[in-house]
């Protein structure tokens, strides 16, 4: 993390920091610029069509109600800004010179990942994302414990979990006795977002501690102005700071200290298709795994912008195969609602619905690839 070590640009690992640090520091500032070109196009409004508009839903207390909800969601942003500062040991003064030069440089704060990650917060830590938790954690959670009975007396099953994004899933599995679990994220706005979830200084060991209102950021899909506005309290169970490690930087080199086979199990959710090279991500499953240990994935293949590999499931049996894992059977690990994908394959196809907000009036849904693969020994 220190300047020092490795060259200096937008991939050093502070510079990244001070990026996310930026974003959350300017979340009001940038949602208000939106809010003003809203206004703007509101003005083109006939004045008779505007009358009606005012009379009967008061259009305009609408940008006054959100701005001033904006202001409430930058609270708990700077809340996230001094937990960072304070656990990664930034000075305010080196923030500000950070934030100052990207201005010079006419560089604008990121704009989608800090809302992004206030969303993550809905899906992972608010009462309102159980909809979409109870989707996959639930196959996950009993495929763990069947692979680990309790009546062996486990001790220090070793978990690892990718691409963990603000952590629920890792402090779930950590909740099983005898677990030891280590969560990775690359994303700094997820990282600095989970740090303040664990910070000492903010009591979120007690439940509905943070209130924000994440949906005023988007107009659309909205049942009802109120559902727009509404409040959300996180998190909705007290959480364990120590429960779980938090291991950052990207999956593929974060762990190259890691000797081979440190772990029991790696769980891949939401994961795989995030690769900028698939092959890097087996790779690094099948050498951080111990001989006998399991490989538990759940998630779509969307593939972003610009991976080297694009692999269609078919294509990803047979390189994983050939890699020396074997597909296991699921019996009923998701209550009866995974249906092979693919005849004769031990892949199965899991609805997942994802979206972060359940009152919308649009629905996301997967077919979430579930398996369990053993690594050869």
């Amino acid at each position: 993390m220190d300047k020092k070590h490795g060259t200096w640009n937008e991939h050093h690992p502070r510079h990244r920091l001070l990026e996310a640090l930026r974003g959350f520091s300017a979340y009001a500032e940038v949602q208000q610029a939106e809010i003003s070109r809203l206004k703007g196009l509101y003005s083109h409004v006939p004045k008779k069509q505007k009358k009606v508009l005012e009379r009967e839903i008061k259009y305009s207390e609408k940008f006054t109600d959100i701005e001033q909800l904006l202001k409430k969601n930058q609270n708990v942003c700077n809340d996230i800004v001094r937990a960072a500062l304070d656990f990664y040991g930034v000075d305010q003064h080196e923030l500000d010179q950070h934030i100052q030069s990207m201005k010079t440089a006419g560089r604008g704060a990121e704009k989608v990942s800090v809302s992004q990650s206030l969303k993550h917060f809905v899906r992972d830590w608010a009462a309102t994302g159980a909809n979409e938790r109870d989707a996959a954690f639930p196959c996950i959670l009993k495929t763990l414990k069947d692979l680990f009975p309790s009546d062996q007396q486990n001790e220090n099953v070793k978990v690892l979990l990718p691409g963990a994004g603000v952590g629920r899933l890792g402090h779930e599995v950590a909740r099983i006795p005898g677990f030891q679990v280590t969560n990775n994220e690359w994303s700094m706005y997820q990282n600095v977002a989970y740090r303040f979830l664990t910070d000492l200084k903010h009591p979120h060991q007690h439940p509905n501690t943070t209130i924000f209102h994440p949906f005023v950021d988007s107009w659309s899909h909205h049942r009802s102005t109120a559902d727009m506005l509404r409040p959300i309290l996180i998190p909705d169970t007290p959480i364990d700071r120590s429960a779980v490690v938090l291991v950052e930087g990207d999956f593929t080199t974060a762990f190259r200290d890691e000797p081979a086979g440190a772990y029991d199990v790696v769980v891949t959710h939401f994961f795989i298709d995030t690769a900028r090279n698939m092959m890097a991500y087996f790779d690094t499953i099948a050498r951080l795994l111990r001989p006998g240990g399991y490989w538990i994935n759940f998630g779509p293949l969307l593939y972003g912008s610009a991976p080297f590999v694009q692999l269609s499931l078919d294509e990803i049996v047979k390189v994983v195969e050939a890699m020396g894992f074997e597909f296991l059977e699921v019996p009923g690990g998701c209550g009866g609602r995974e249906e092979v994908v693919i005849p004769g394959s031990r892949v199965y196809g899991v609805e997942a619905v994802y979206g972060f907000d359940e009152r919308a009036l649009t629905r996301n849904a997967y077919e979430a690839l579930f398996w369990i693969a053993r690594r050869g020994k």
